[in-house]
């Protein structure tokens, strides 16, 4: 058994009494309320969903299982597996334990590959990740073992086998899709003798620099796990509550994450930079790029990589590259001209007053990153981030098949109910307002005048004599 399979089983009994006991004494408690403007803003806000693995907090960014982001981006996205599994960073030991099992699955049916090459030259490299994904669904040892019986409570350590299969073999899919997209039959295969995201970026083959790798690295550790409300870590649990197997469940979320809105978003920040280049030069003046910014928020177009929907300061994630470039290359253009927008940029949002958080995300920065090393192809950019966040999608997975956590099914309600709740909460309100003013002396006047229902107002009766 390895390592992390012993680590997790003497951790899940404890997990399960302890989730039973909070529901057994508190299940009625409230932890949160729904406005309308939620339930037609895309749920945004709503607390609705248990995710262990990371928080999302407006002041301080990803926090893995109680520790910020920024502390961690040193680490190995193996190792950000394993704390975010069983809650504490692995020991050399253990860390060894995981690499090597992870080695030891990175064999990919040639099956899979084929399917990639079946499909048109023209074909978006996300459909190519995830054609291929969906085909490896077939060695899916959770999928097998469920038809043959496999009890609840073991659910967990099937799961656990397919995830860590995926896991391993995603990095030697995703340098496939590269090569058989953009440089047509260059060697791929997987290095034994580096780490995770070391082997995925020798595979690249796009810069053969130890920088490099260690950029990978720290792209891979910064994108692995962002709480569980986001369109891909959400889609996915949806889909793997449903007792759908890591790669049904992971390939759901990731065709989320190919939408413009979420994982797209890298790359219109690195084409904001470029047109804006294109447009003032390489090195333009402050006054040049206050100009240029104010130019596209006065067409009513938004500023890519600028704003988040949580986080109300600056991202650490995008703090953590830009340090990273900063003692690297700060002489590059297109850093030069980021580390710039940096500067001027929200104190120009601020000034227009119509964004709730002016600050920089962390897509700001990881497309001038990419571009920087050789990586210049926009569309591979998702399968990168990809690759990343399978590791807290499968994560997620894991453990809530290990807590046993229920389908998730929420309750919709239709526009009419919406309505008809906000009727009552105002037929009330009137009520309680005519009730409170009593004392006045014409209180019913005064509140059907305050509500705007002037002409349907009740006749007054006539003063006594």
């Amino acid at each position: 058994m390895s390592k992390l399979k012993e680590t997790l089983a003497k951790q899940i009994p404890q997990l399960r009494q302890e989730r039973k006991d909070i529901i057994d004494k508190w299940g009625e408690h409230v932890v949160g309320e729904v406005t309308v403007e939620q339930l037609f803003g895309g749920m945004r806000g709503i607390k609705s969903v248990v995710c262990d693995t990371s928080v999302v907090e407006p002041d301080d960014g990803v926090i893995i299982r109680g520790i910020p982001i920024a502390k961690l981006q040193d680490r190995l996205p193996e190792e950000i597996l394993w704390l975010m599994l069983t809650g504490k960073l692995p020991s050399a030991d253990e860390l060894k334990d995981l690499q090597t099992d992870l080695k030891n699955r990175t064999s990919v049916p040639a099956y899979v590959f084929k399917l990639i090459d079946e499909l048109p030259d023209d074909t978006h490299p996300m459909t190519l990740l995830n054609t291929a994904i969906l085909g490896m669904q077939r060695e899916s040892k959770f999928a097998k073992a469920y038809m043959e019986g496999l009890s609840k409570t073991d659910h967990w350590q099937a799961v656990l086998e397919d995830s860590l299969n995926l896991i391993a073999g995603i990095t030697s899919i995703a340098a496939y899709v590269y090569h058989r997209k953009y440089r047509k039959g260059s060697p791929w295969q997987p290095d034994q003798s580096s780490d995770w995201a070391g082997s995925f970026a020798r595979m690249l083959q796009i810069s053969k620099t130890e920088e490099f790798e260690k950029m990978m690295r720290l792209y891979m550790t910064l994108h692995a796990d962002h709480e569980g409300g986001n369109v891909s870590a959400f889609t996915c649990q949806v889909a793997a509550s449903a007792l759908a197997d890591p790669y049904y469940s992971v390939s759901a979320g990731l065709n989320g994450l190919a939408g413009p809105l979420h994982g797209l978003a890298n790359q219109e920040s690195l084409r904001f930079l470029l047109e804006m280049q294109r447009e003032v030069g390489e090195r333009p003046s402050d006054d040049a790029v206050r100009k240029y910014v104010w130019d596209l928020l006065n067409a009513k177009r938004v500023i890519p990589g600028y704003g988040h929907a949580v986080l109300r300061s600056t991202d650490p994630r995008f703090v953590a590259l830009y340090d990273f470039g900063s003692k690297r290359f700060a002489k590059d253009p297109l850093f030069d001209l980021m580390a710039r927008c940096y500067r001027l940029v929200p104190e120009i949002l601020l000034e227009q007053g119509k964004v709730k958080s002016p600050y920089p995300n962390v897509d700001a920065g990881s497309g001038v990153i990419l571009w920087h090393y050789g990586l210049k192809q926009f569309d591979y950019y998702t399968v990168l981030f990809s690759v990343s966040r399978a590791l807290g999608m499968l994560a997620q997975t894991i453990l809530n098949r290990a807590l046993m956590t229920p389908i998730l099914r929420p309750k919709s309600v239709s526009t009419a109910m919406v309505q008809t709740e906000i009727n009552k909460s105002f037929a009330t309100h009137v009520s309680e307002s005519v009730n409170a003013a009593s004392h006045l002396s014409d209180p019913q006047n005064q509140v059907w005048h305050q509500h705007g229902f002037v002409e349907e107002r009740p006749s007054a009766a006539p003063a006594p004599h």
